[in-house]
């Protein structure tokens, strides 16, 4: 019995807090053998069993009874004013990065049975093995390898006296009150992780090694093998502790690695989070204590006492359920504040190129690269024609063309533009084709990246024969930002003009592209001007670079009816009477048929009945009908930009009219080679044709195109249809207000929803 009392009463306290040298580089095994009741423990003889069960240690469930209530109770604010208490950090610090990742190693390969703690772990400890070779490493080790001690010790010590959980916690945090909240999450899993790695290194190699052998037989490693069937649960209980120790202690160090020029403790979420670390390190140094007691339970008592014992998994879950409602909340915090600091260093960079473009460069190689390279990749580009990674010098003192558009940039689009870059490669050698295409994909990067965007990303850029970026995930979020909000993208392509030093010389050039193609080199507000200069209301402006048939008629001074619209009533009508009234005048007449802007299917529908009854010239390719309203639409946008109004620009004047009757039915632009007479509404063309009979007799005098103009017009002042323009909400710069082309009134505003079934559509997948 002298011999219980010794165990039951071991040496003071001071011996422990205040170790010699030697018992400094103890582990809590180590201590145990320098103890000879210890050493009669572990090989007991049948009579020394019966004492052993005498002087054991007060049972673990006993150790751990008060953590239930502790772990219940609803009100922590008492245990955390003791904690706080003890927590007087001296302002030294140190990065526990390393020492906490040779740790995660130690935890990740003893743990048994289960998947690896960190997915990555082999990998970062392999790369971080140099490190941990590193002087500064060793120094630190050097340096923390006695505190380290102390805690295991006091762990081991506490454990095997009988104190219960809160206590000992406490007495680590007494020992570690000049740390950081973190270093004092590092240290006590290191002092754990000595423990609990000798254990299981003992059991991984004992059978080839005979000195971890006979030092397994000593704590008793073989007959916990041999019980480990029984012992599974409690040692999946451990090990999903374990498991939500270090996810938590690494939570927690992220949250001390967060940039402080970009998140201060004054923001909520870095606040909230900081208000809970101290109470997150107090349950998983709790849990050290817990998981460190089931060790030292399994090496120094009998098999008899732990099969026997069945609340050491309950507590272990609880803890583990404890420690990830904590984490839970933590990492919440966490995704706010990178979300914050995303946003800081997002706004920063787009301020950053903001100035970039308000100043005067040499070259324009750092707007491209604040553009295209942002995180100074060596290759970002792809070369059209080669499909070979190259590099932004490539373009240097280059003019750039900067293609910017979705994923749902149509074929049709491409396709045009493709054939005036093709043009443009053909006269190289002439000045005003000297420029280079770089399309960048714009890429909503709130949205998940799927297999299908990257599959129609692959598929647009192969068939491009300009630059591409070479990823869309390269393109920063603040890029993005500039290219929505100063150069006004939504989701139609724009076509924005870099000069050789970087300067934008057109925020959008892609109106001019259509209307005249290359020719508009070097696509500035100047060039725009003059080009409009050299231009008249005349059926070349609506039909040029489309068909060169059109233009032969134009030639030959034909009459040329171009019509559309998708009734194929009032079509049938029309190119029957206006057939029937050209012959009776005898006039040479061409009709074609342009279709609507929109109902791609119905056009096609009606193309196909107009070829099959043989009732005018129709365009084969619907590319051609695309392109003919597309240049349409851009001229009304090019002559807006440059300031244009109705009121005093005819031409401007007879495009919103065009466009305006497309929305509202049929329409027809009858012309006499070049010269447009009449530009009319479905309404007013046909009644003209059928009731020829009424001004037939000012053919004579006047000519057919004037004769009809005058009672077109004549009909039109008596019945003036309404006008409508849509523009797509995917348009960057909508006019605040419009004039009416008809009455020179401004029109009114309206939002409406529409959807024509179009296949070509913007896709909702991207």
């Amino acid at each position: 019995m002298e011999t219980t009392n010794k165990l039951s009463n071991p040496n003071p306290m001071p011996q422990v807090i205040d170790p010699t040298p030697t018992q400094q580089l103890m582990k809590p095994s180590a201590m145990q053998q320098a103890n000879p009741g210890s050493l009669q423990v572990i090989n007991p003889t049948p009579m020394q069993h019966e004492v052993t069960t005498k002087i054991n240690p007060v049972p673990l469930h006993q150790l751990t009874r008060h953590d239930r209530s502790m772990i219940t109770m609803s009100d922590d604010n008492i245990m955390m004013k003791q904690i706080h208490a003890t927590h007087a950090p001296d302002g030294r610090e140190f990065d526990v990065k390393p020492l906490f990742q040779l740790v995660e190693d130690i935890l990740n390969r003893a743990t048994p049975g289960v998947d690896p703690l960190i997915s990555d772990a082999q990998t970062r400890i392999e790369t971080s093995d140099d490190r941990t070779h590193q002087a500064s490493f060793i120094a630190l080790l050097e340096a923390l390898s006695f505190t380290i001690d102390r805690i295991a010790c006091q762990i081991a010590y506490k454990s095997l006296g009988g104190g219960d959980a809160h206590a000992t916690t406490l007495s680590i945090f007494d020992l570690l009150t000049s740390y950081s909240w973190e270093a004092k999450l590092v240290l006590t899993l290191s002092a754990f992780a000595v423990t609990y790695g000798e254990f299981w290194l003992l059991a991984q190699i004992s059978s080839s090694n005979q000195l971890a052998k006979s030092m397994a037989i000593l704590k008793q490693v073989p007959i916990v093998l041999e019980y480990s069937g029984l012992l599974k649960p409690r040692f999946d209980a451990l090990n999903n502790l374990i498991k939500a120790m270090v996810a938590i202690t690494r939570c927690i160090i992220e949250f001390k690695e967060l940039p402080p020029m970009y998140i201060s403790q004054d923001v909520s979420a870095l606040a909230t989070a900081l208000t809970h670390i101290p109470t997150a390190v107090y349950w998983t140094i709790r849990s050290v204590v817990a998981c460190a007691t089931q060790i030292t339970t399994l090496t120094s008592m009998g098999h008899e006492y732990w099969i026997s014992a069945t609340n050491e998994a309950w507590e272990l879950s609880t803890l583990a359920h404890k420690i990830n409602s904590i984490l839970d909340l933590l990492k919440k915090q966490l995704t706010l504040c990178h979300q914050y600091i995303d946003d800081k260093r997002s706004a920063e960079a787009f301020q950053t190129l903001l100035n970039l473009f308000e100043s005067i460069h040499i070259d324009n190689m750092k707007i491209l690269r604040a553009l295209i390279s942002p995180k100074d990749d060596v290759l970002p580009l792809l070369e059209g024609s080669t499909k070979r990674r190259v590099n932004i010098d490539v373009l240097r003192r280059k003019n750039v063309l900067l293609l910017l558009s979705g994923l749902s940039i149509s074929q049709d689009e491409l396709s045009v533009l493709e054939q005036i870059y093709n043009e443009s490669r053909v006269h190289g050698n002439r000045m005003e084709y000297q420029y280079e295409v770089v399309w960048i994909p714009v890429v909503d990067r709130s949205v998940v990246w799927t297999d299908a965007m990257q599959n129609r990303f692959e598929t647009l850029q192969a068939t491009m024969p300009w630059y591409s970026v070479y990823t869309p995930t390269q393109i920063d979020r603040a890029v993005i930002r500039f290219i929505k909000e100063v150069w006004h993208f939504r989701n139609k392509p724009i076509l924005v003009v870099l000069d050789p030093q970087g300067k934008v010389v057109s925020p959008n050039a892609i109106h001019m592209m259509w209307i005249w193609g290359s020719t508009a080199f070097p696509f500035t507000s100047l060039r725009e001007e003059a080009l409009w200069r050299e231009e008249s209301w005349k059926l070349e402006l609506l039909v040029d670079g489309i068909d060169p048939t059109i233009l032969n008629w134009i030639k030959e001074g034909k009459y040329i009816y171009l019509y559309g619209g998708t009734d194929m009533e009032w079509i049938r009508k029309f190119t029957t009477t206006a057939r029937a009234v050209a012959s009776t005048a005898r006039i040479p007449l061409e009709m074609v048929y342009v279709g609507k802007s929109k109902k791609r299917e119905q056009v096609r529908k009606c193309t196909t009945a107009i070829t099959l009854e043989k009732l005018s010239y129709c365009w084969p390719d619907l590319a051609m009908v695309w392109f003919f309203w597309i240049r349409l639409e851009s001229m009304m946008f090019s002559k807006i930009q440059l300031g244009s109004t109705v009121d005093v620009d005819p031409m401007l004047r007879e495009i919103k009219k065009l466009l305006s009757y497309d929305k509202e039915g049929g329409w027809a632009v009858l012309s006499k080679g070049s010269f447009v007479f009449v530009n009319g509404h479905s309404s007013t063309v046909l009644p003209t044709f059928t009731e020829y009979n009424a001004w037939k007799d000012d053919v004579p005098p006047k000519g057919f195109d004037r004769a009809c103009m005058d009672f077109h017009n004549k009909l039109h002042g008596e019945s003036q249809p309404c006008c409508r323009f849509e523009f797509p909400s995917e348009f960057g710069r909508i006019p605040e207000n419009i004039k009416c082309p008809e009455c020179l009134r401004i029109m009114e505003k309206y939002i409406t929803f529409g959807c024509c079934h179009d296949e070509n559509g913007i896709s909702a997948h991207y």
